[in-house]
């Protein structure tokens, strides 16, 4: 069975069925599911979907990326089978009469890598039974070790009054052992689920979790009309988030440095950096924290 998917049993394929029947509902939000083995990226691949008209709701699952991006540019990859990489694709600038949902300006659009966070979150303290924290703005920490990261990215609509898409990248380390682990270039650790003693690695139900637990989260957020402090979402992150009261080191994307105490998160999801001198609101930036 050389080849065969099998042949390492700590690490089981997923199946398409499986997923479709417990995930993909005609009044869910995920109305199409796409298992692949391999893909370069799952970001691209969705995005390009939506580019062409795709509808909300596509998701693409593949078991091995080639060329998994994260954010500035950086690679994310993983062995076949060893983790979750997952890119779904939302329109919150639509509206759907039928869920009650209007559409959402663009300045709402920046919360949905932070909701995306908060899912992972959620999924692994309920399967995995692991403490898990978020840095902003949305690297899952597990004993400050990175073992996850989500990308979003926007996709213009096909004409000026189309509102843009958004596709939203997860990455989660799931059985990856030590010596496969990625290198980060920030200089956090990394880790997975297993190193970290999770009580479970099953990618099929963590999966499920994960996309309905961001499923729940932005169903809430599309009927407060984006608004993360009425749909509880703001309150939810701010609970995960172990940036804020930190000492920490932002690296902002024109190369400046910023070093202060992380205060607060705004009402747009921007993290708020008092330095000796002011108070910096930032949309963007790489934080390591300091103590």
């Amino acid at each position: 069975m050389s080849g065969s998917p099998y042949t390492n049993l700590d690490r089981p394929p997923l199946s398409a069925a499986r997923l479709r029947r417990a995930l993909v509902a005609p009044d869910g939000p995920w109305a199409r599911l796409e298992l692949r083995t391999e893909t370069g990226s799952t970001n691209a691949d969705v995005a390009e979907a939506a580019r062409v008209g795709e509808p909300e709701g596509l998701v693409v699952v593949a078991e091995q990326q080639t060329a998994g991006r994260g954010r500035r540019g950086r690679v994310w990859q993983s062995p076949a089978r060893a983790g979750i990489t997952t890119s779904v694709l939302l329109r919150p600038g639509e509206a759907v009469p039928d869920r009650g949902w209007l559409p959402v300006p663009p300045t709402g659009y920046g919360w949905l890598p932070l909701l995306a966070g908060v899912a992972l979150v959620e999924a692994v303290a309920r399967l995995a039974e692991l403490e898990a924290s978020l840095k902003w703005p949305n690297d899952l920490l597990i004993d400050d070790a990175k073992c996850a990261g989500v990308l979003a990215e926007v996709v213009p609509g096909r004409a000026p009054e189309e509102p843009a898409a958004i596709v939203l990248g997860i990455g989660l380390n799931v059985t990856l052992r030590a010596d496969e682990l990625p290198v980060n270039p920030t200089g956090l650790p990394a880790t997975s689920l297993q190193l970290a003693g999770a009580a479970a690695t099953d990618r099929d139900p963590l999966l499920r979790a994960l996309l309905r637990s961001v499923a729940e989260w932005y169903d809430r957020w599309r009927s407060a009309g984006g608004d993360a402090v009425a749909s509880g979402l703001r309150d939810a992150y701010l609970a995960a988030c172990s940036t804020v009261g930190r000492e920490v080191r932002v690296l902002l994307p024109d190369g400046e440095v910023l070093t202060g105490s992380a205060t607060g998160v705004d009402r747009d999801g921007q993290l708020q950096v008092a330095t000796a001198t002011t108070t910096r609101t930032l949309a963007a930036g790489d934080v390591l924290h300091l103590r």
